[in-house]
C-alpha cells in the first residue's frame, strides 16, 4: 500500500502570487495546535535573510534530480524555467507517524500534482487586495530586478486565472483578519466528513456507524 492509499494525514495547500503574503498566513495557520510545515527543496540560491531548513532545503540541481528520479518528491516543479522546487514525500509520511496535518506552501503547478495524488486535500489561494499592492510589495521587499518584478507580475496573473482549482479564496488586504479566516479553515476543515479525524471514525464504529 503505498503512502497515497494509506490513512492520510489532513493536507492544507497554500498557494499565492509571489508578493501575496501567503508565508505569513502559513505561519497564523501554524499556530493552530496539530499542524506541521513542510519544507521544500529547490535548486535556487539562497536570499540574504534565508536560512536552510526554515522555507527551504537548498540543493545543486543534480542532487535535485537525483531525487526526482528515485521518487523522493510528492510534487516539483520548474518556476519560470529557472529552478526547480518540490515537496520531500517524506513529510507526508512524517506527518502520518506524528498525527499531524501538514501545511503545504507551493504554486499551483505543485498544487495540481497534490490533488491529483490527494484528492482529499484542502486548497487555499492567497489574493492579494489589487494588483497595484502586488506591484506595491513586491518592490519593497528590494530583493528583485525590474525584469524580475515584472515577471512575477505576469505570473500572478496567470497563477489568479487558476483560483477557481482551489476550494478557499482568503484575500489578504489585513493580516489579522486574513489570518483569521485561514486558521478557521484550518479547524473547519477537521470536521468535514471526507477529512473524518481517527478518533471521530472510532466514535463512529462505536456506534455502528
Amino acid at each position: 500500500m503505498t503512502i497515497e492509499q494509506a490513512q492520510q494525514p489532513l493536507v492544507f495547500i497554500v498557494s499565492g502570487p509571489s508578493g501575496s503574503g501567503k508565508s505569513t498566513l502559513v505561519l497564523k495557520m501554524l499556530e493552530v495546535p496539530g499542524t506541521m510545515f513542510s519544507i521544500s527543496y529547490t535548486t535556487r540560491p539562497p536570499r540574504t535573510t534565508e536560512r536552510p531548513g526554515k522555507w527551504y532545503d537548498f540543493v545543486s540541481e543534480d542532487e535535485f534530480q537525483r531525487m526526482v528520479r528515485e521518487g523522493e518528491f510528492l510534487e516539483y516543479a520548474c518556476v519560470f524555467g529557472k529552478h526547480w522546487y518540490g515537496t520531500p514525500r517524506r513529510w507526508l509520511h512524517e506527518a502520518q507517524r506524528k498525527g499531524l496535518d501538514l501545511v503545504l506552501e507551493i504554486d499551483v503547478q505543485g498544487a495540481e500534482q497534490v490533488k491529483k495524488k490527494l484528492p482529499a486535500a484542502v486548497a487555499i489561494f492567497i489574493l492579494p487586495p489589487a494588483k497595484e499592492e502586488l506591484e506595491r510589495r513586491l518592490r519593497g521587499r528590494g530583493q528583485d530586478s525590474e525584469e524580475a518584478i515584472q515577471r512575477r507580475l505576469k505570473r500572478a496573473e496567470q497563477e489568479i486565472q487558476r483560483y477557481t482549482e482551489y476550494d478557499f479564496l482568503v484575500v489578504n488586504d489585513e493580516v489579522e483578519r486574513a489570518g483569521s479566516e485561514v486558521q478557521a479553515i484550518t479547524v473547519a476543515a477537521r470536521c468535514l466528513r471526507s477529512c473524518l479525524s481517527e478518533h471521530a471514525r472510532k466514535i463512529l464504529e462505536s456506534f455502528g456507524g
